[in-house]
């Protein structure tokens, strides 16, 4: 089966084309071979190589640079996604679209179940919100699958960040009222392999499992590098507040999504930590 990985450079579209299953031909493009939020480069793209499957794992992701580049968010977000879905619809291929959990607000007190309500805070959460819906309303064979707090050990994430700055600091602060789950390219991309290959469609949440908050994410980074034989110079991990440190796009402050419904299908349930030992292996590697 040929299958075709969009944002093939970044984090997901690298452990998605590391992890394709057997008898997969899976063709992966980046941003240079091909823009999402270009219509005439999609439908060429499609057209041309005629994928049965196609996994968009492109995305803008810079979530405070958004609030000011809204219509370069919006192209990649909001149109690409719908674009996408057009063309595999135009040659009878299946889309399987990656979301996030910035979709919500994050002022629930449960989990967050595929159905429940939108709310995006944020332009990144509403573009992302408007590439869902754009790609539903496209083509019926799409899967839409939401994710959180997702890091590899390579390209620019919370832990290759946490990591070079405890390199170079002695303490760092960390916010600590901000509540998900830290989610391992790796892991993300063998589920959405296997919901791909379970053929489910509409919405679905998959993150690792456990809960953490970026305080706690910080503070098993430094444990597992100091594990791991990593420079680490900071000598602490100090919790604050997210008041205390302001940015530009506001973050839901509970990020937990119900996967009960993907983890029915994939059978995928690993802790977050012990996937972040995991890509700690693989950066030391």
């Amino acid at each position: 089966m040929r299958v075709l990985v969009t944002g093939a450079a970044g984090q997901l579209g690298r452990a998605l084309l590391a992890s394709a299953p057997p008898r997969v031909e899976a063709i992966g493009l980046d941003r240079a071979a091909l823009d999402i939020g270009d219509e005439a480069a999609v439908e060429d793209a499609v057209h041309r190589l005629r994928p049965a499957l196609i996994v968009n794992a492109a995305a803008y992701t810079a979530v405070d640079k958004a609030e000011t580049e809204r219509d370069a968010a919006r192209r990649i977000n909001a149109d690409g996604p719908g674009y996408l879905a057009r063309a595999a619809g135009s040659v009878g291929a299946r889309l399987v679209h990656v979301s996030t959990d910035f979709v919500f607000d994050g002022t629930a007190s449960r989990p967050y179940r595929p159905a429940d309500s939108t709310a995006p805070l944020s332009v990144y959460g509403a573009t992302k919100l408007a590439g869902e819906a754009a790609a539903l309303a496209e083509h019926a064979d799409v899967l839409v699958v939401r994710t959180a707090w997702v890091y590899a050990a390579h390209g620019r994430n919370f832990l290759e960040t946490m990591l070079r700055l405890m390199a170079e600091r002695d303490e760092l602060a960390v916010v600590a009222d901000q509540v998900g789950t830290p989610t391992h390219a790796a892991s993300l991309a063998h589920a959405l392999w296997a919901l791909a290959m379970a053929d489910a469609r509409g919405v679905l949440h998959w993150t690792d499992a456990g809960v953490a908050s970026w305080y706690d994410f910080a503070v098993a980074i430094r444990e597992e590098a100091i594990a791991a034989g990593l420079p680490v110079r900071a000598a602490a991990v100090r919790p604050i507040a997210t008041a205390d440190y302001p940015t530009p796009a506001a973050r839901p402050a509970f990020s937990l999504l119900d996967k009960s419904a993907a983890w029915g299908i994939t059978g995928i349930a690993r802790h977050w930590r012990e996937e972040l030992r995991a890509a700690m292996a693989a950066r030391r590697n």
